[in-house]
């Protein structure tokens, strides 16, 4: 018990370090949520972040072994992971929550991650959790039922309404923002989701989905604000965000008053659909009239 308090809290240290959190919260919640408790029983499959990736096999089923910044197989044959705390940690932390916030959990899996999150929200805050996998809700569920701010969901978070949000992170990538999601935002609420792009297509927890970039969007007064994070990839897809790609990142259609304008900053430039145009005055300076 001693050497699994000393790995919570090494643990905890490092991946504040390497995701250069600004919040001791994190640093409780890391140390005290039990990480073996959402990946199922050991030994386990983990895989570092080091390319070629590959899995290693725990040598046995302590839990020690997961209190490292690895990834760890949840359905090795599918290739879906409890993410790479450090990556998933900085991305969380990117949405700004605070305690006492209504934060949407999108891509849930079996929990992990809404438990740090239901941590620094606290007992005054509230998660929503959602999840496309049934199974995979359902664990969620079971592994998060003491945690009384968490409601776990299982649908699909391009149609689930789950109301008005401070925060909403989507661990799964998109290649544009949902309108739902823009619209679900309050004031001053923020959206925080990996914008990637799929040659060839994608299916939900197949492979390797797509590389891209994480984006933070912000409600403004009028219309959104949104500014590039940092690179990203998503072995999970939300099939139904996936509108005609015609190269690079730009989705070719007319603007119309229905659509919600996203003012982009920094490395960011088009993106545009249906619902939601996203694009830099530099590089698409039409995107003005999206107001």
């Amino acid at each position: 018990m001693e050497n699994l308090s000393r790995a919570r809290k090494q643990y905890a240290d490092l991946v504040c370090q390497t995701a250069q959190l600004r919040s001791e919260r994190w640093r409780k919640a890391l140390s005290e949520i039990p990480r073996e408790e959402f990946v199922g029983p050991g030994p386990w499959k983990t895989m570092r972040f080091v390319f070629p990736l590959k899995y290693e096999d725990t040598p046995d089923a302590d839990p020690v072994h997961v209190y490292d910044d690895v990834m760890v197989a949840l359905d090795p044959e599918r290739q879906l992971n409890n993410g790479l705390p450090s990556a998933l940690a900085r991305w969380i932390d990117a949405t700004d929550i605070e305690e006492g916030d209504r934060v949407v959990h999108a891509g849930c899996g079996t929990g992990y991650f809404t438990a740090l999150i239901a941590h620094i929200v606290g007992r005054n805050g509230r998660v929503i959790a959602i999840e496309f996998d049934a199974e995979l809700a359902d664990r969620a569920r079971a592994n998060l039922q003491h945690f009384s701010q968490v409601e776990v969901v299982s649908g699909d978070a391009t149609t689930y309404d789950p109301g008005p949000a401070d925060a909403i992170f989507i661990n799964a990538g998109a290649t544009h923002p949902c309108g739902l999601w823009l619209d679900t935002l309050k004031p001053s609420g923020r959206l925080v989701f990996p914008l990637v792009r799929w040659p060839e297509g994608s299916k939900l927890g197949v492979g390797a989905a797509g590389w891209g970039v994480l984006v933070r969007v912000q409600r403004l007064r009028r219309g959104y604000a949104a500014r590039w994070i940092a690179p990203a990839a998503s072995s999970r897809v939300l099939a139904r965000s996936i509108p005609r790609p015609i190269g690079g990142w730009a989705m070719r259609s007319p603007i119309t008053g229905s659509q919600r304008c996203v003012r982009c900053a920094g490395r960011l430039t088009i993106l545009m659909n249906h619902a939601c145009c996203m694009a830099s005055d530099t590089a698409f300076p039409k995107a003005r009239s999206c107001e």
